[in-house]
């Protein structure tokens, strides 16, 4: 039973990331044919890939209702997300500063450097569903609990106290 709830979660993790994918499939070439950098097209891609995979990802995938816990979850996906975004940007720019050789206008730059957006996002994969699983929509916070614990642990500690 939970190794189906796992391969269930996985393949919804997958068809997630293949929405923000296609999304972001469209956004990056499109700006990076009308010349914005690199990076802008990264960014601009990868944020609007991101809105659809947080909201698939958190009532599809883990299927979190409720409140949104701000700290874990959103605070915590903008840290990923910015990694992600940071790493990205660097790649498509090494990309693009390589294929310069490249004659234009045949779409093989284009191609190339959407190919590495891809290939960061794909490499990123496991890393992110762990983080994800464990982290953001785990719908406990491990911090919090430790937090808890130190000051059970100190006030009981306090208690036993003799005079």
């Amino acid at each position: 039973m939970r190794r189906l709830v796992l391969e269930r979660r996985v393949a919804r993790f997958a068809i997630s990331s293949m929405v923000a994918a296609a999304t972001s499939a469209v956004v990056f070439p499109i700006l990076y044919v009308l010349g914005a950098s690199t990076t802008a097209c990264s960014i601009t891609a990868f944020v609007a890939g991101a809105i659809p995979n947080w909201t698939l990802n958190r009532r599809w995938t883990w299927m979190v209702k409720g409140r949104v816990a701000f700290g874990r979850e959103v605070v915590a996906y903008v840290v990923i997300s910015a990694t992600t975004l940071v790493i990205l940007s660097m790649v498509t720019e090494w990309t693009h500063d390589h294929v310069q050789s490249i004659q234009s206008g045949h779409g093989i730059r284009v191609a190339l450097v959407t190919a590495s957006y891809f290939a960061v996002l794909g490499a990123l994969y496991s890393v992110r569903y762990f983080l994800y699983h464990h982290w953001i929509f785990s719908g406990r916070s491990r911090i919090r609990a430790a937090l808890r614990s130190r000051h059970q642990v100190w006030t009981a500690a306090r208690a036993n106290r003799s005079p």
